[in-house]
């Protein structure tokens, strides 16, 4: 049986880009997809809803619930939290994948956007985490898996944009805290960061658009190695920063340039890699 068959998986920003191939990934093995994201209709700036993330789960074996929720409404969680307890009777692995960005010198930024990237990111995967916890400390391999960097406090990725660093640093504290803390009772708490930018709206719409695009990896090269972490013991893979390709050479994946957008490119480098 696939590791992730029946499993649930509670997966915010999962209408699009990585989240949306985390989900896709899980679905292969008949996984059930808790699709948390705000798109309910059609936005021409995005791709997708979170009804039509739910049609392409389906289609790739797995089963999935749609839940339209805004990660800083405590409200909203609950009710997402909620309804997955109701349709899937547990919570098996968290993705905390919804992300803001803003990328702004500190006088030139605007403090609704601080207040957005903050609540997303830090607040919104400490929230998520807290209400999704006590489910997940009933399953049996329970795993929590932050989109988030590893913690290098070299001064250049503070300096450019000193905010949206701090609310990405957030989320990768909550790792370095809630995996100590929930050690000993077996939920495993851990981080995954792409090494290169990845083919996401963000990258097309704030870094350079088509020709930044040509120099990514697809997120496919993400949600390989999601798979490879969630599927891991959750008491003897805890409190890991990984970064993509490494933990597919782990796994024995030697073929990188599958996962370029163009094979042979020099690759854009992430932030904070």
């Amino acid at each position: 049986m696939p590791p992730l068959s029946h499993k649930t998986l509670f997966i915010t920003g999962a209408t699009r880009g990585i989240g949306l191939a985390i989900a896709l990934r899980a679905a292969r093995d008949g996984a059930n997809i808790v699709v948390v994201g705000k798109t309910d209709t059609p936005d021409p700036r995005l791709p997708g809803t979170v009804h039509t993330a739910v049609e392409e789960i389906v289609s790739a074996g797995g089963k999935a619930i749609a839940c339209v929720c805004d990660i800083r409404e405590e409200e909203q969680v609950d009710a997402a939290v909620a309804k997955a307890i109701e349709t899937f009777g547990g919570i098996d692995i968290l993705v905390n994948n919804a992300s803001a960005i803003y990328l702004a010198g500190t006088c030139e930024m605007p403090m609704k956007r601080y207040d957005l990237v903050q609540s997303v990111n830090a607040r919104g995967t400490f929230l998520v985490s807290q209400r999704c916890l006590p489910h997940l400390l009933q399953a049996g391999n329970p795993h929590i898996l932050n989109l988030s960097p590893p913690l290098n406090f070299d001064a250049k990725w503070f300096a450019p944009h000193l905010a949206y660093t701090l609310s990405k640093y957030g989320m990768s504290l909550c790792v370095l805290g809630m995996a100590e803390e929930f050690r000993e009772v077996g939920v495993a708490v851990n981080a995954l960061w792409p090494r290169t930018a990845i083919t996401t709206a963000a990258v097309r719409n704030l870094l350079g658009g088509d020709e930044a695009i040509a120099r990514c990896r697809k997120p496919n090269i993400m949600a390989d190695a999601a798979y490879a972490i969630i599927t891991r013991d959750s008491r003897a893979c805890t409190g890991n920063f990984f970064i993509d390709d490494e933990v597919l050479v782990e796994e024995g994946v030697t073929d990188m340039d599958q996962y370029a957008v163009t094979p042979g490119v020099e690759l854009m480098p992430d932030f904070f890699v």
